[in-house]
């Protein structure tokens, strides 16, 4: 009676190694056993990766169209392959258990293309009528993946999926863009000291602050979305080196034009593809400016930082939103923990990017076996820092306050101020009254009135808020209003 049952749960499949009980339930086969007992690394599944999952399946689907136009499958195979694939496409979330393995793993991808193809066999032959297993009828390699390598399917998917990731990464660096720019208009009339090298230096407007952030974070936009478009060029066709192994003459060409009408977007074939199979360099570029992002907001973070130091022995020039208590000992402290946390973040987006650059390097001959760990790496990238400009945009900027009477304050007992006297009174004079102000501890007009250089008059005018400020005008600005 247990033999009994033991047959009803598990399905006998073979591969070149042997054979093994596969449970009767799983869509997946023996190729995703194998590699499930081979690689237990992270913790991570393929299947939380719901883009990929989705842009595996539209690989498999434009496959299964092509093939069919070759006449490498039937209809009804192509029929129940497709539709098998729909289901992925549109509700990838209900496969994610069909999806268990490792993204770590040896063998350039060979064990997640294989899992796709179980799975989408295993519905197909559901959807024909026939049980889980019956590979007489539909194979996994010899009609899912016919025409197909995991050498152009994993890096295809890669591409389409990293692409798809970024639509959020993007929506949210541009609404974190637009609420600094808001800021900066709120904060317009702030008046605060500017510094270099953590010294006082000269004037500027809070708004001017701001709006450089927005500008810093606008330039990397602009960056990521010019990168991510060569993305676009894909090596489905290639199959094992690039030389089109095994494919009917033209299928390179109509596979990628039928993938690009699945996907709607505007993908080519590579120039070369010997070349694109062997190469990563598209993700050491998409990955340095994802580097790039991260860098600039570890910046902008760090200033935030620095700026609502205190409350009373630090700067002191902004008030962030207060989320908790910050400390198990001293009572009041309140920390700034949106930006620790988004500090953190650019540290792990820049090591991924090491990560992705080694990768890419360990390329041999025809093929580069790393590609996993790339995929992983941008992947983190990706999420780690769209969360981390949401959280930074909800949580931090869109509630900081400016302080502005601390502001102005020290802009007035600055020495910095200064500066707007070296026209009238020349540096070496500038020099002595910047000594002086420092050793006898008064403000530059004080020192100014007491050596009658100036009257309290023209003082008034010289350090009036229109001539604290001083801006340079953008010729982007001009461009706009002359068009």
């Amino acid at each position: 009676m247990d033999n009994m049952l033991q047959i009803d749960l598990n399905r006998i499949e073979q591969d070149l190694l042997g054979k093994k009980q596969i449970p009767q339930h799983s869509y997946y086969g023996i190729h995703t056993i194998r590699a499930l007992e081979n690689f237990q690394i992270s913790g991570l599944t393929v299947g939380q990766q719901l883009h990929f999952i989705r842009a595996l399946a539209q690989v498999k689907k434009a496959s299964a169209q092509t093939n069919l136009h070759f006449q490498k499958i039937s209809e009804q195979q192509c029929a129940a392959i497709q539709q098998a694939c729909d289901e992925l496409i549109q509700h990838p979330e209900n496969w994610q258990d069909a999806f268990p393995l490792d993204p770590y793993q040896g063998g350039a991808g060979t064990s997640i293309n294989m899992n796709a193809n179980e799975v989408i066999a295993n519905r197909a032959l559901e959807l024909m009528g026939h049980r889980k297993g019956e590979y007489h009828i539909l194979h996994p390699n010899d009609h899912v993946n016919t025409s197909q390598s995991t050498n152009d399917v994993y890096p295809t998917a890669l591409r389409l999926a990293t692409y798809t990731r970024l639509d959020e990464l993007l929506n949210v660096q541009k609404s974190l863009i637009d609420t600094l720019y808001s800021k900066a208009t709120e904060f317009q009339y702030v008046i605060k000291m500017g510094r270099t090298q953590l010294q006082d230096a000269v004037p500027m407007t809070m708004e001017q602050e701001f709006r450089a952030f927005a500008t810093l974070l606008k330039e990397d936009f602009k960056l990521i979305e010019q990168m991510r478009q060569l993305l676009l060029e894909v090596n489905l066709g290639a199959t094992a080196i690039g030389t089109g192994v095994n494919t009917p003459t033209g299928y390179a060409k109509r596979a990628v034009e039928t993938l690009a009408h699945i996907t709607g977007l505007p993908l080519k074939g590579a120039e070369d593809y010997v070349e694109a199979t062997s190469d990563c360099g598209v993700f050491i570029i998409l990955s340095s400016s994802l580097k790039r992002l991260a860098v600039k907001l570890s910046k902008i973070c760090n200033d935030l930082r620095l700026l609502s130091s205190g409350p009373r022995t630090g700067l002191a020039e902004i008030r962030l939103p207060e989320l908790q208590a910050g400390s198990s000992i001293m009572p009041a402290k309140v920390n700034p923990v949106i930006p620790e946390v988004v500090n953190q973040i650019a540290f792990r987006v820049i090591g991924n990017d090491l990560t992705v650059t080694m990768a890419a390097e360990a390329g041999q001959l025809q093929l580069n076996v790393m590609e996993p760990v790339i995929a992983v790496s941008l992947n983190e990238s990706i999420q780690l820092l769209t969360h981390g400009m949401q959280t930074l945009q909800q949580k931090c900027i869109a509630g900081i306050q400016a302080n502005e009477q601390n502001c102005l304050n020290a802009v007035m007992r600055s020495i910095g101020i200064i500066t707007l006297l070296e026209p009238l009174l020349g540096h070496a004079m500038c020099d002595e009254i910047g000594k002086q102000c420092i050793r006898e501890n008064k403000t530059v007009p004080q020192v100014v009135l007491e050596l009658g250089l100036l009257s309290q008059a023209q003082l008034d005018q010289i350090f009036a808020f229109e001539n604290l400020v001083s801006e340079v005008p953008s010729e982007i600005n001009q461009l706009e209003q002359v068009s």
